[in-house]
């Protein structure tokens, strides 16, 4: 009786986990965004950095996107998406200091932070 209690509170636990994992994977994993057309880029005032943005249309029923891509110029390692925010179709990239940048008039510190809309409550 306390065996069978055992596995099915655990096979609920893992059945829990697997939904919410792939929930995130869905809809908000900002790796799996679309590429876009090219729009604009600039680089940091000590080079280390270059963010590099795209444009994207989703179609005749959503709205234009503006992806912002981090490209580490120092280091071999992988670009990575920090910007995505919804109704833009341009990309005004000014930077403040080596590591915090004005996307569209959301400040970020790279390489840690990031802006998704999806995100805002």
């Amino acid at each position: 009786m306390k065996k069978g209690l055992v596995i099915g509170v655990a096979s609920s636990i893992v059945i829990a986990a697997l939904f919410g994992y792939v929930v995130y994977w869905a809809f908000f994993d900002m790796q799996r965004l679309p590429e876009g057309d090219f729009l604009t880029e600039s680089v940091s005032p000590n080079g280390a950095y270059t963010i590099r943005a795209y444009v994207t249309n989703g179609g005749a029923t959503v709205a234009y996107a503006v992806r912002g891509e981090l490209v580490f110029n120092e280091e071999n390692k992988k670009a990575e998406n920090i910007y995505w925010n919804y109704r833009e179709d341009s990309a005004t990239i000014q930077w403040i200091d080596e590591d915090t940048v004005d996307i569209n008039g959301h400040l970020l510190r790279v390489p840690k932070e990031k802006y998704d809309f999806r995100n805002e409550q």
